[in-house]
């Protein structure tokens, strides 16, 4: 797996500029895998993609509802939020949901669209394909994020967002 530079965040606000950078470069049929505890801005940055997506409705984590379809973007964007789900979910249980549909290129259930799953450890399998992204608050109040992906068409889109977070 690619592991490219930590980038440095400051502050939420550049929280929402790199989710905006990626909302406006990443394609169709991306997963987006967001790891980080509580507060960690993983919302905030999801709320920064639907910005450069061009959604606007406002997106709040979809805690009791599992996931929220916004579709009416560049793409659309699947926001998963499964912190809800029990850790060691069986497989057959989480089968039974369907959620895979939102990432399956074979599916034709759903529309291709960007797929943003906060607390993705819930699922068994997890999904290797896509981008890991995890956030991790600093002592100075900001963020720092590192991604990785195996792939090179999407490590390629990352390296040109890279630049403007320069790593701490």
């Amino acid at each position: 797996m690619a592991v490219l530079h930590p980038l440095n965040l400051p502050d939420s606000t550049a929280t929402l500029a790199l989710g905006q950078r990626l909302g406006q470069t990443l394609p169709a049929g991306t997963l987006l895998l967001l790891r980080g505890d509580l507060g960690s801005g993983k919302t905030t940055l999801v709320q920064g993609i639907g910005q450069g997506l061009g959604i606007a409705d406002p997106i709040v984590s979809p805690t009791f509802t599992l996931v929220v379809e916004y579709l009416e973007g560049r793409i659309p964007l699947y926001h998963f939020d499964l912190y809800r789900l029990p850790a060691q979910s069986e497989a057959a249980d989480l089968d039974r949901l369907g959620l895979d549909l939102y990432w399956d290129p074979a599916s034709d259930e759903v529309e291709p669209g960007l797929v943003a799953i906060e607390w993705p450890d819930r699922l068994q399998p997890l999904p290797s394909d896509g981008i890991t992204l995890t956030l991790t608050p600093t002592a100075a109040g900001g963020r720092q994020a590192q991604w990785e992906t195996q792939s090179p068409a999407l490590v390629a889109i990352l390296e040109t967002i890279a630049p403007a977070f320069p790593a701490p």
